[in-house]
């Protein structure tokens, strides 16, 4: 029972998710090769660092995890594990992993390697964003704090045995096994590797990285290894990264290119729609999404928490939203209105201009202040941006935009101190797994305000982050409303103090060429962004 409480609690809300499947002539084929492409290069493939919508997809067909999920869904299945059990108490969790699984540098994988990669996940010295997501496993705090390089609560009986001990009982923790961080790689590889394991990954899943120039592509090959030898479908995907998404788009309709990356710039994405070919280039759909505004707590004046509220009544979100062709909605919390927890009562901050000014002339601010706004570079993050710094002149806060690579936004939003706000649009959150609990820890709990992290506004509140492990320590499946209601409360305690704008919720749209097969459902795939490992040429 516990076990169907945590595979099954979030699928109704979910299936408002998932786009129609395509029609039944789409049977898969194998073979062929595609070509990508994207603006920015690729930070890391370093699962325990990686933490980018672009990087997400790739590092989840490099590696394999105990748990993964059905491509196109949120519903969870067993993948190197061939089978677990779930104790009664929900303290123990025990995995059998799949015979004849191999890295791909030709070595078995065995259960040390679970224990090593999540161990080095949670080592504060591999700077990683998701030690957090472990911190049900005994001897967590042992580790985090650095006091101990071994995880006390995950032992391996056998060379095919996994056992995991947990302190308390974790209703997400089979999510959490199937997570990028929760990757499995060789210790020896990490160690060749001197530091660069992200630029020479060594993975089992079902792409191997084969070349990468830095700045124009990287080439993934089938893994001829993997051990479900009916996937991937592809033989081979070439990223191809400095691609300006309107030149990108182009490429597409001319045949040269079989997925934009980036999406479609709002300027063309009419046109594409119109055309005689937009229905079966287009996919669009909704997802678990967020696009915020961060406010960096331990930066001046916004400190102050009538600063930070005074910012949230100032944005504009309705104009936002047209900038995307209305492919958004106005958020007013952190989770997305299809997030169980979500508050639909709540009804946040209201745009108010006059008001906004007046809180800051309560902060001891009447003609505003100076501060620095970062966001990507990739249409239409800086417009949208600038419209945020034409709304917060409106109220005397002069906001220079610093329009970056991604990778420098991800790295400026990881350093203390660094940037006072960040917009996130084109890395805002979408959701890791399907619980309201993904939108806490790595972004605004305090596990996350670390060097490298995600919580970009540095938020730190350790009353809401007891309440976050009560809440998560829910497992008995007649508490799943109960719980999903105590998510909700944290969410909209948090928006009193303010450390973010939750400016937007986005629908996904990807381009794709005539070519391109399978159902819309993995090419915006809820766990995946992109699911590398469903996709297919059509014949």
């Amino acid at each position: 029972m516990f076990r169907s409480m945590l595979l099954n609690s979030t699928a109704a809300a979910l299936m408002a998710l998932m786009p129609l499947a395509a029609s039944a002539q789409d049977t898969p084929t194998k073979g062929g090769d595609i070509v990508v492409t994207y603006k920015d290069d690729i930070t890391t493939l370093d699962p325990a660092i990686g933490y980018d919508w672009v990087n997400w997809s790739m590092i989840k067909s490099l590696y394999s995890r105990l748990m993964d999920y059905e491509p196109g869904t949120a519903n969870l299945v067993p993948s190197l594990a061939e089978s677990f059990d779930v104790s009664a108490d929900g303290l123990t969790y025990t995995f059998k992993l799949r015979p004849g699984v191999k890295f791909s540098n030709g070595r078995a994988v065995v259960a040390s390697d679970v224990k090593y990669s999540i161990e080095r996940a949670v080592n504060p010295k591999t700077q990683g964003p998701g030690a957090g997501f472990f911190g049900a496993i005994n001897g967590f705090d042992a580790v985090s704090g650095g006091t101990s390089e071994t995880l006390s609560g995950i032992e391996t009986p056998d060379d095919m045995t996994v056992v995991f001990k947990l302190s308390r009982p974790d209703a997400t923790f089979l999510h959490v096994l199937a997570i990028n961080f929760a990757s499995v790689v060789p210790k020896e590889a990490v160690e060749a590797a001197a530091g660069d394991f992200g630029k020479k990954p060594v993975g089992s899943g079902t792409f191997i990285l084969k070349d990468w120039t830095i700045g124009q592509r990287l080439v993934f090959d089938r893994n001829p290894d993997y051990f479900n030898k009916d996937l991937p479908y592809i033989d081979k995907v070439t990223v191809e990264v400095g691609q300006e998404p309107l030149v990108a788009l182009l490429r597409l309709q001319q045949g040269e290119v079989d997925i934009a990356g980036d999406g479609i710039p709002p300027a063309k994405f009419l046109e594409i729609k119109n055309s005689p070919e937009g229905a079966q280039m287009i996919v669009d759909g909704e997802q678990l999404h967020t696009g915020y505004l961060t406010l960096n707590t331990k930066i001046k004046p916004l400190d102050d928490v009538k600063v930070r509220q005074a910012i949230n009544m100032a944005v504009n979100k309705e104009r936002i939203t047209r900038i995307l062709n209305g492919r958004a909605t106005p958020a007013n919390q952190p989770l997305p209105p299809l997030m169980p927890g979500y508050d639909k009562a709540y009804p946040g901050y209201a745009f108010d201009v006059e008001k906004a000014k007046a809180l800051l002339a309560e902060a001891g601010l009447p003609d505003g202040f100076e501060t620095v706004l970062y966001s990507t570079n990739t249409d239409p993050q800086p417009r949208i941006a600038q419209a945020i710094q034409q709304d917060l002149a409106a109220i005397g806060v002069k906001a220079e935009v610093r329009a970056l690579a991604q990778g420098n936004v991800i790295a400026a939003g990881g350093t203390e101190g660094e940037a006072p706000m960040i917009w996130s649009g084109g890395m805002a959150w979408i959701a890791d797994f399907p619980d309201p609990s993904n939108f806490y820890g790595p972004i605004l709990g305090c596990g996350g305000a670390v060097q490298g992290g995600w919580n970009w506004s540095w938020y730190c509140n350790e009353a809401l982050d007891k309440r976050a492990i009560e809440a998560d320590s829910m497992s008995d499946p007649a508490k799943v409303a109960e719980r999903q209601a105590a998510w909700g409360k944290i969410f909209t305690d948090i928006m009193a103090d303010a450390p973010w704008v939750p400016v937007i919720n986005e629908r996904r749209v990807v381009a794709k060429s005539m070519r391109m097969g399978g159902p819309d459902n993995i090419y915006i795939d809820p766990t995946r962004v992109i699911n590398y490992d469903a996709i297919f040429v059509k014949q």
